[in-house]
């Protein structure tokens, strides 16, 4: 059987933590900034860990994890 295919835009959006969570970037951080309030902006740096649903979905995506 031949190896399965990762979906390019999962590869670029999420990373696997060492205990196999998924964390992802947030949102709302790309245009319109003025109309944001500064405490979103500030909330929405960093990443976060996706709950466990949306972490099984993601990682169906990435079948053999992430080497970065």
């Amino acid at each position: 059987m031949s190896k399965m295919k990762t979906k390019s835009s999962a590869k670029k959006r999420f990373r696997l933590t060492a205990s196999g969570l998924v964390k992802a970037g947030a949102g709302n951080k790309r245009h319109c900034l003025t109309a944001k309030t500064t405490t979103m902006k500030r909330q929405n740096r960093g990443m976060f860990v996706l709950d466990k649903q949306d972490g099984d979905t993601v990682k169906q995506w990435l079948p053999y994890g992430l080497s970065r």
